[in-house]
């Protein structure tokens, strides 16, 4: 990103907190409550580029958008979900907003606040965090003592779209979901949908009974669960009049139960796992729909995200003949829509790039250390959540392979914990470094991509931190182990050096 900062007008006050939270989303929002209740006497304050809270639910704006994991979940630990299982975006940002008037968060948000660099100086122990107020210009600082990253892991402002060859060719309209058009009429419209993911899946069958038609185009399937967008658990536990706060746990247990069974299943007995995933697409399309290639992927379950179909809405647009699907790859762009390598023309009014996002690592801010710049590629993470040679600041990473509010409560408690302990033993600055054991521990790319390898991952992966190959220095994405090892880290383990 240029820098923009020199062309800046110095800002003309500095405020000072005990911790800044980046970001108004679902893990800032929980940031500010751990804070709340685990550590009253906190001063912080939340800094949010966007208008208001919700983070994706509120930039993301396509048609259907919806959860793509359960919101017993995807929902906080710490307040009942009450609603079906796969919620919209309303639904999310109203759940959130509950969460901020319950616990009087709004007074700490500053919204249209962006961030453009973050320093750090070891003589005060404090960062300086630089920005700019997008509705006024006004250039704006802040200290800290402790810097919580919440602010997600793509970038909002522009979504990924290949650079397909002739695309300016195209006498029709592209769009990618994440910056969807309001003026966008799609009524009658014959639509393209390129790609095959949980937004895909979500765009399709919202469009397609207004749409004229809609062609999903892939160049590879995708595992999906259909199923009944309904907790029967919840919906029994509701009929003998249960305790909503009581449902809400003994649901969420059930839940991560179940996936952890799955998960487990996805490594050790792969081949049935995959029978049973394209069984249950297979019941939705019918028996003469030609699942290879269209709905049956080459890799095995889980080595990219899987989404639910609630009510399998998808395969039942495909069913009625208003949806279709193509499996091939894309050749060059023609004016009325897209050549494919097999010869095929998709004839299209509007193509929908659903293709992904780009990752953003630290919300593209520029990062430095006592004046030097930090590329976070060249640090080794502690537990997909420190860095080393960064001090006092934590990361907010979720799982792929369960909700990512799991690991923003797990880390909640953690920062709280960590916090804590330093004023215990009066220390101003904590960071993480490799131990003497640790000096000849092979230092790998971020994630295995045998274990997960989904394309924003693959194309960023050259930004991101690296791992160990012990488990303390790794994002192991296992909730289950997680959920009992975060609160039993030893906080005075030499890997934490203090100061």
């Amino acid at each position: 990103m240029p820098d923009t900062t020199l062309a800046r007008p110095a800002a003309t006050k500095t405020e000072h907190f005990d911790v800044v939270i980046v970001g108004a989303g679902i893990s800032g929002i929980g940031g500010a409550y751990h804070l709340t209740h685990q550590m009253p006497d906190r001063s912080f304050v939340i800094l949010e580029t966007q208008e208001s809270f919700g983070g994706t639910w509120l930039t993301h704006k396509y048609p259907g958008i919806r959860s793509d994991s359960d919101l017993h979940t995807f929902g906080y630990r710490f307040k009942a979900w009450k609603g079906k299982p796969i919620a919209t975006a309303h639904e999310i940002k109203t759940y959130m907003g509950e969460v901020i008037e319950e616990n009087d968060l709004a007074r700490h948000i500053r919204y249209r606040h962006r961030i453009e660099s973050a320093s750090w100086s070891s003589k005060d122990n404090l960062w300086t965090i630089d920005g700019v107020r997008t509705d006024t210009g006004e250039a704006v600082r802040f200290t800290a003592n402790f810097l919580w990253m919440c602010q997600g892991y793509y970038r909002h402002s522009v979504g990924y779209t290949p650079e397909w060859k002739d695309m300016e060719s195209f006498k029709g309209r592209i769009v990618h979901p994440q910056t969807w058009p309001e003026d966008l009429d799609y009524a009658g419209k014959k639509i393209v949908v390129i790609g095959s993911g949980a937004t895909a899946a979500t765009v399709i069958p919202a469009m397609a009974d207004k749409a004229g038609h809609v062609t999903m185009l892939q160049r590879t399937p995708t595992y999906f669960i259909p199923g009944r967008n309904a907790i029967e658990l919840a919906e029994t536990l509701r009929q003998l009049e249960v305790d909503e706060e009581w449902i809400h746990e003994i649901v969420r247990r059930k839940i991560l139960h179940d996936q952890s069974v799955f998960t487990r299943r996805s490594f050790e007995e792969s081949d049935k796992v995959r029978a049973e995933l394209l069984a249950g697409v297979r019941a939705h399309v019918g028996p003469d729909f030609p699942m290879e290639p269209h709905f049956t992927p080459s890799y095995r379950p889980w080595q990219q995200r899987i989404a639910f179909v609630p009510d399998g809405d998808l395969f039942k647009a495909v069913r009625s003949g208003k949806a279709s699907v193509e499996t091939d790859e894309i050749d060059r762009f023609v004016p009325e829509g897209i050549l494919l390598k097999s010869g095929k023309v998709l004839e299209a009014d509007i193509i929908v790039t659903a293709t992904g996002f780009h990752l953003s690592v630290m919300g593209d801010i520029a990062f430095a250390v006592d004046g030097k710049p930090v590329d976070f590629a060249e640090t080794v993470t502690y537990r997909g959540m420190m860095f080393t040679g960064v001090p006092n600041m934590i990361w907010v990473f979720g799982y792929f392979r369960a909700s990512w509010t799991l690991r923003a409560d797990l880390v909640g408690d953690f920062v709280c914990r960590l916090l804590d302990h330093m004023d215990k033993h009066q220390a101003r600055k904590v960071e993480v470094a490799l131990r003497p054991e640790d000096k000849d521990m092979a230092l790998l790319p971020w994630i295995d991509p045998e274990n997960f390898n989904p394309g924003y991952l693959m194309r960023g992966m050259h930004l991101l931190p690296k791992r160990g190959d012990k488990p303390e220095w790794q994002h192991t994405q296992d909730y289950w182990n997680e959920k009992n090892v975060f609160p039993a880290i030893d906080l005075e383990d030499k890997a934490f050096v203090y100061g």
